[in-house]
């Protein structure tokens, strides 16, 4: 049984970090995301860290575009891509403001508005199947690129934001490659999850196909 979450938002500070301190320190916290039918709130279980020009995994690794404007900035905001031609994922970022960094939230447990989360992933076959991997925890959560720019730091109703929580113990977080990753950003040990949570997605490795953003 989860506690219910302290409702205080992290702090700015908390993002302005370099991300590999940033995404271990993400597992555990409460993502909230508000829709007119309600609140839903996940307890993040496993995310993924990139690197900006230092990671030939990430979509700022080339520089700045239209697509990843707000990976360079302001920290905790949400950056948000369409892949494959179908799927939403959604990131926090951090680190200083011009530096494009951010953390991929890969999965979660639906703590409450587990009701809602259903009705958008009518295929999960139970409740720890709801946010397991990064575009079913966007499709649970109802994000789309209409969130992308939101302030997760922001106090109130807002569409987006991330509690306090509880943080993992480090003795419980496991890390590893990345999952579907191609080339040598596949090969970065930057996916952190918490140990033998149901939640976790599986490790696979990237397999090509045509992808579209």
């Amino acid at each position: 049984m989860i506690a219910p979450p302290d409702r205080t938002p992290l702090p700015r500070e908390f993002f302005d970090r370099p991300v590999l301190e940033v995404a271990p320190d993400l597992l555990g916290r409460i993502l909230v995301r508000t829709t007119p039918d309600g609140p839903i709130a996940l307890r993040l279980t496993e995310v993924e860290a990139y690197d900006g020009p230092n990671d030939p995994g990430s979509h700022a690794y080339r520089g700045r575009t239209a697509r990843n404007d707000v990976m360079f900035g302001p920290p905790g905001h949400v950056y948000v891509y369409f892949t494959y031609g179908m799927w939403f994922c959604m990131n926090l970022v951090c680190g200083p403001e011009g530096k494009a960094s951010a953390v991929l939230l890969r999965a979660g447990e639906i703590v409450e508005g587990a009701e809602l989360a259903r009705k958008r992933r009518l295929s999960a076959r139970n409740d720890k199947e709801l946010a397991k991997g990064p575009a079913r925890l966007a499709t649970a959560l109802n994000v789309s690129r209409d969130q992308d720019g939101a302030d997760a730091c922001a106090p109130g109703d807002t569409p987006l934001r991330i509690l306090t929580g509880t943080a993992i113990a480090p003795d419980q977080v496991r890390n590893g490659p990345r999952t579907g990753v191609a080339g040598d950003g596949g090969l970065h040990p930057w996916r952190f999850w918490i140990a033998n949570d149901p939640t976790v997605s599986p490790y696979r490795a990237h397999v090509p196909r045509h992808r579209s953003s």
